[in-house]
């Protein structure tokens, strides 16, 4: 009998990330939607997976880096959101994603801690984002690694969709690497 090989996972699994320059306030409404389920999307992924479950990895980050990435990641971004709404196109401080993916902490602690870091964060982000008027989300900050500036909207867009992208990676190592089948 042939050892079962997963197929090589995608770049994109759920797909590129692709706005217009056109949002209004039911398009903005979806992704906040996006980020008020992302932290039980993310606890049902995670959960009851054992140590070395969480070690599988997808490319070249394990399912525990990626609920990691996804706490430190999201939170910067709600830091970048409040400077942005409380001082005029503030510059924001970068950070090595993949060198944070390497310390102790994204390749060897438990995930409990980044999915309530996830979870609060995502309930105090929504919960700001609710309240904000139409003009708020055209404030911006500038981003000097990629010498960008960001409005508000298209930073929210972006989010919403890499909430879902490394969410769905997670799936797919579910799906074709553990075999636990299709997302819960």
């Amino acid at each position: 009998m042939k050892n079962w090989v997963a197929p090589e996972p995608p770049d994109f699994p759920a797909g590129p990330f692709a706005v217009d320059g056109v949002h209004d306030t039911r398009q903005r409404q979806g992704w906040i939607d996006v980020l008020e389920r992302a932290p039980g999307r993310l606890n049902r992924l995670a959960s009851g997976l054992s140590v070395e479950q969480l070690d599988t990895t997808y490319r070249n980050w394990t399912i525990r880096q990626i609920v990691h990435h996804l706490a430190d990641s999201h939170l910067n971004l709600y830091v970048r959101f409040k400077l942005a709404l409380t001082e005029e196109q503030p510059t924001i401080k970068p950070y090595d994603e993949s060198r944070w993916s390497l310390l102790a902490d994204a390749r060897q602690m438990d995930i409990a801690p980044s999915v309530q870091i996830f979870s609060g964060v995502h309930a105090r982000w929504a919960h700001l984002l609710q309240f904000l008027e139409p003009h708020d989300f055209e404030r911006t900050f500038y981003h000097p690694a990629n010498q960008e500036v960001t409005p508000l909207w298209r930073a929210l867009a972006y989010y919403a969709w890499h909430a879902n992208h490394h969410m769905t990676q997670i799936a797919w190592v579910r799906e074709h690497k553990l075999r636990l089948g299709k997302e819960q």
